[in-house]
């Protein structure tokens, strides 16, 4: 077995260092128990400004934080990095290629992955962007394709190497078509100076009838106005059927050539093995109940993306963003304390704090529970939210002043193409 010191503490075992499995483990360690978190990486990784890392607008180092450094005063806390093979709920414990780890009380905070909907040749050729890794591995594609761009004379070769196709009209794809057109406009032409910037298209595609779908239609409308404002190719009630790694095709029978598609189109949860047949919900989630206990498991919860919690105005669960997975750890970890006091455990309530995306320099779109606006100061509302969500304080400050500096100066300093062996795996928080 994992080597874990035994305690009089009650142990809970968290599977996942994402918001979900981070927000809970921090509020227990407030009380007398011992956590034991568990995820394939030794850091957390802010996932809302992965794209700024693949357009070159951030450092890796700035939205990632060492778990053994956010615990390093607490003597009840215990990370191990590896992976969950499966649960053992009848002797409650889980397996890894490290050894067992037995738990009084487990939370499963496995996060969510890409959703390619079984189509093996676009999880093959495509680019999601689901960790750091990824994000700097499309970074890498985008400035190489660029440099391999500036050597080729025939135009429709070349353009496979300019055109960059995003799937996915959720707030990743629009963020990143926003970011991607900005860099187009401001970058490109003082980097590449031979370089006819306005062979570059930009195309996003959205297979349902507007863009952000889980937001209002006054904000689905203004962030498509400023995405075509930018140049950005705004296509919708389309769907890709295919990508070969040279050309996209359309279920309207029509293809794109390129050889780089961005995927955003959805998630799946990283459901583990062990949990019985009537806990399984659609997309890879696990049930719970309102207090996010695993149905038909004594003693197991699951939070954050991968729980799927039904109600009756919620009959497909809680949106799978950050404000669910922090609300949910929160709660969780009041009723772990209730729990151990021999308490009734209460309901999870979420509050809808709002939803904002992002579409490059003073343009985002925001919508609070009672009104809806857009523009410069919903950007700035999206900076300091975002910013303040980051954990550290270094990390706070290299944000602040990597926006700054490309604020006024138009710039970035990252744009160095990093070497990798190969595409990453499939990066999952667990």
């Amino acid at each position: 077995m994992i080597n874990i010191p035994e305690s009089d503490q009650k142990r809970i075992v968290i599977i996942g260092a994402g918001f979900a499995g981070l927000t809970l483990a921090k509020q227990c360690l407030k009380h007398k128990f011992q956590v034991v978190l568990i995820d394939k990486n030794n850091y957390h990784q802010f996932q809302p400004l992965f794209y700024q890392v693949a357009m070159s607008g951030l450092e890796p180092s700035s939205i990632i934080f060492p778990l053994r450094k956010l615990f390093q005063k607490k003597s009840n806390a215990f990370i191990r990095v590896t992976e969950v093979s499966d649960i053992d709920t009848q002797a409650k414990r889980i397996h890894t290629p490290l050894g067992h780890v037995n738990y009084d009380y487990l939370i499963i905070a496995t996060g969510a992955d890409t959703n390619f909907y079984g189509n093996e040749n676009i999880r093959k050729h495509a680019i999601p962007m689901k960790s750091v890794s990824e994000a700097l591995y499309l970074r890498n594609v985008i400035l190489s394709d660029y440099e391999k761009a500036l050597t080729i004379p025939d135009f429709s070769e070349r353009q496979q190497y300019l055109d960059i196709v995003i799937v996915g009209g959720g707030a990743t794809g629009v963020e990143l078509a926003g970011a991607i057109a900005e860099m187009k406009k401001y970058i490109l032409p003082k980097d590449y100076h031979e370089m006819n910037v306005e062979e570059i298209d930009i195309y996003l595609i959205q297979s349902a009838p507007r863009l952000l779908k889980s937001m209002s239609e006054k904000s689905s409308a203004k962030s498509e106005k400023f995405l075509t404002d930018l140049g950005v190719i705004v296509k919708k009630n389309i769907r890709v059927t295919d990508f070969d790694g040279s050309k996209v095709y359309l279920n309207d029978g029509s293809t794109i050539p390129t050889n780089k598609v961005i995927w955003a189109a959805g998630i799946t949860g990283n459901r583990l093995n062990g949990l019985p047949e009537s806990a399984n919900a659609s997309g890879g989630r696990i049930k719970v109940n309102t207090l996010n206990q695993v149905l038909d498991c004594k003693d197991v919860f699951a939070i954050g993306d991968v729980a799927c919690m039904q109600l009756e105005s919620l009959p497909y669960g809680h949106p799978q963003v950050a404000q669910v997975a922090m609300q949910q750890g929160t709660r969780l970890a009041k009723n772990m304390k209730l729990l151990s006091q021999g308490k009734e455990m209460q309901s999870f309530v979420y509050r809808d704090l709002g939803s904002m995306a992002t579409i490059g320099r003073n343009r985002a779109v925001v919508d609070l529970p009672r009104f809806h606006f857009a523009g410069f100061w919903a950007w700035v509302m999206w900076l300091f939210i975002h910013l303040f969500q980051l954990i550290g304080v270094k990390n706070k400050i290299f944000v602040f002043m990597n926006w700054i500096w490309n604020y006024f100066t138009y710039d970035q300093s990252l744009r160095v193409i990093i070497k990798t062996e190969s595409k990453p795996k499939r990066d999952s928080e667990v």
